[in-house]
């Protein structure tokens, strides 16, 4: 049985590659660290490596590195996905795959995150509730940098 993307569409006033800039190469500016991450309080970044196949890891204080996924496309400053799997096996890796597309004023991001068929409706649900949120960090930090 299919489970349904979580899906989001925001808009930010930056350029593309701006925006694409502060989503993978500033994350650690603007994602709460503390809240989603494998290491907690102790996170200090998440580093991309910027092709495909290139692992996305989150460093913490002690050095540990935290895989959460592999980049699967990599398209600057237009879109980038990656398997996606912080905290649980690669096995249960979901997809997520983020746009940007220019528009009037800045620029439209649009969020897909599916494959949940490997996790469940539980872990989707979880999800779709937590990167509401996160999102909504990623826009204030994009009001901040124009």
């Amino acid at each position: 049985m299919a489970i349904a993307p979580v899906e989001r569409t925001l808009r930010v006033r930056l350029e593309p590659a701006a925006a694409f800039d502060l989503f993978t190469r500033d994350l650690a500016r603007w994602w709460p660290l503390w809240q989603y991450s494998c290491g907690g309080a102790d996170s200090l970044d998440v580093q991309f490596e910027t092709r495909v196949g290139g692992a996305v890891i989150e460093r913490t204080r002690a050095g540990e590195g935290h895989t959460w996924g592999t980049v699967t496309a990599w398209d600057p400053p237009r879109r980038f996905s990656m398997t996606w799997h912080p905290g649980v096996p690669v096995a249960q890796a979901t997809q997520l795959t983020v746009e940007f597309s220019a528009v009037q004023g800045g620029t439209e991001v649009r969020l897909l995150h599916d494959g949940w068929e490997t996790r469940d409706v539980q872990a989707r649900d979880n999800y779709d509730g937590g990167w509401q949120a996160v999102l909504a960090r990623f826009v204030a930090c994009a009001e901040e940098a124009k």
